[in-house]
């Protein structure tokens, strides 16, 4: 480091690196010099990580010196602000709103690979935080197609690290209490999927017949939802579940999702989801779930970002 000493990007532009990656390095050299704060500057190393992560995936539009004041709908960050897409984050926070009294909307976030999803997604996670209510997250993968709610499950391990992150608070001892009563000896069914709740409930006694049942895969999607609908119940505090990459969801889990959009209503709870759709035919089956689910009175909001 070099200290009591401004440091300048100038040298950098003059030696032909790319302008918007310049002004990233210039945010940040100006928050160390204590130039920027709060809102102005980045707040985490994540939000860097993924601007530059969308400078690496689309070259022609954010590394050919392009002034970074003049791009529209890039999804970058630069300060802690998306240019161009308060609109989609104003929606989202809207949904979030309406998921206090009802259940009855769900929101879905499309575009092309690196045209700022994932961003998007933070930044409305960072708002959540913000009003105390809970984000969990799990992400679909295509090599783990093959493997039933790999991203459901991936995303309530998580939810159960957050529950015991509190310790002894009221609040999760209300939440662990009633999935203990809701569950009962069902729990060791869910926990081959989610091994986190076996910090809540110790270790499970296995029931041979529940877990070799013909119909495992039906009793699994039917546990899954009930898990979310005593955990969103129970909670004060609004649970949010974002699901990542939907275009590679397996069938089990899509089948999770319509019906945690459709037969179970319960406040506190709010569904968002992210694809590619540019790599999703009219007939992909999530398209499918979404038509049904809507024609059955459900509300879609959907984001579109070009």
């Amino acid at each position: 480091t070099i200290p009591h000493q401004k440091l300048s990007i100038e040298s950098l532009k003059m030696n032909g690196i790319p302008f918007t990656l310049c002004d990233l390095i210039g945010n940040m050299l100006d928050n160390i010099n204590g130039d920027i704060v709060g809102d102005e500057s980045y707040r985490r190393m994540t939000d860097v990580r993924n601007d530059l992560k969308l400078m690496i995936e689309n070259p022609e539009r954010f590394l050919l010196n392009v002034d970074v004041e003049k791009i529209s709908n890039s999804g970058l960050e630069l300060t802690d602000t998306i240019y161009g897409q308060e609109n989609e984050l104003s929606l989202l926070k809207q949904c979030y709103k309406r998921s206090h009294s009802r259940s009855d909307g769900f929101a879905i976030i499309a575009g092309p690979s690196g045209i700022g999803k994932t961003v998007l997604a933070n930044q409305f996670e960072e708002f959540v935080s913000s009003k105390e209510g809970i984000f969990i997250e799990g992400k679909f993968d295509q090599l783990q197609q093959s493997t039933p709610f790999h991203a459901i499950a991936s995303a309530f391990n998580e939810y159960c690290n957050v529950l015991l992150s509190d310790g002894a608070s009221s609040q999760s001892i209300a939440v662990a209490s009633a999935l203990r009563e809701s569950l009962g000896q069902d729990a060791c069914c869910l926990g081959k999927v989610i091994p986190n709740l076996s910090m809540i409930f110790g270790d499970f006694e296995e029931d041979e017949e529940l877990l070799n049942c013909v119909n495992a895969q039906r009793r699994l999607q039917y546990l899954l939802c009930r898990f979310v609908e005593v955990i969103s119940s129970s909670s004060s505090n609004p649970i949010v579940l974002f699901l990542d990459d939907l275009q590679w969801a397996d069938p089990a889990s899509i089948t999770v999702i319509h019906h945690l959009l459709v037969t179970s209503r319960f406040s506190r709870f709010l569904f968002i989801g992210s694809c590619r759709d540019e790599e999703m035919g009219q007939n992909h089956p999530i398209w499918n779930m979404i038509a049904s689910v809507q024609s059955l009175g459900a509300h879609a909001t959907t984001i579109k970002l070009q």
